[in-house]
């Protein structure tokens, strides 16, 4: 069986109502591999995370307690996803990598959020450091096609980055100030970890048939961070 991680941005799951549609097309993608494959899927907090973040941010809570904010909006979208995706998908919401890693070998697909608070970090360096443990690729699902030189939503000249190295991508990625709820396709220390463990990593947007070329090596819309 090969294992895949995947994050799974909150801006997908909920941009402002949950995206029902587009669930039901991974749900349905993702069964096509199931004897081939097993699935590992980190959820994002999005915008229920950021205004958490941003009510605590106003009271002026540390970083410690707005950060766990977050972290309790990934786990409630995660078993949200887990109900969804039914008896194929973990029904004990794991809280260490060692359980992610123990509930792979009776479920076809595991879905969990942040496992553990660590300063400057997304749901995205959980996925990193999940798809180095478990020794995977890494597939990131975000609201845009891939990484682009510009935001794409706010500038529409911003061009598709078919392909970046690890160093480049870390690079681009540590200029980018961090920020708890932050919205970047990765995160300055999955960008790290990318680089120094040369995972290789995808980033594709929404829409579904993109996944399925890439499950099946064939040319995909979206970004390849390697070598």
């Amino acid at each position: 069986m090969k294992t895949l991680v995947m994050s799974l941005g909150g801006s997908v799951i909920i941009p402002d109502k949950i995206n029902f549609l587009l669930l039901e097309k991974l749900k349905k993608t993702l069964s096509k591999y199931y004897r081939t494959h097993r699935f590992v899927i980190v959820t994002g907090g999005g915008a229920i995370a950021r205004a958490y973040i941003n009510a605590l941010a106003h009271e002026h809570k540390n970083e410690y307690q707005i950060s766990h904010a977050g972290i309790r909006a990934t786990r409630m979208n995660a078993l949200f996803l887990m109900q969804f995706f039914g008896k194929e998908a973990n029904a004990i919401l794991p809280r260490n990598m060692k359980e992610v890693k123990q509930a792979l070998k009776k479920n076809k697909v595991v879905i969990c959020g942040a496992l553990r608070f660590v300063p400057h970090s997304t749901s995205d360096s959980t996925a990193a450091r999940l798809a180095h443990y478990l020794k995977t690729d890494f597939i990131n699902i975000t609201n845009v096609p891939g990484l682009y030189t510009e935001n794409p939503l706010t500038n529409k000249k911003a061009h598709l980055i078919p392909y970046e190295t690890w160093i480049a991508f870390e690079k681009r990625a540590r200029a980018i100030p961090f920020k708890a709820g932050e919205h970047f396709v990765l995160d300055q220390r999955a960008a790290i970890l990318i680089r120094k463990h040369r995972i290789r990593t995808f980033i594709i947007g929404p829409k579904m048939r993109n996944l399925e070329y890439l499950l099946k090596g064939k040319r995909f819309t979206g970004t390849k961070i390697a070598a």
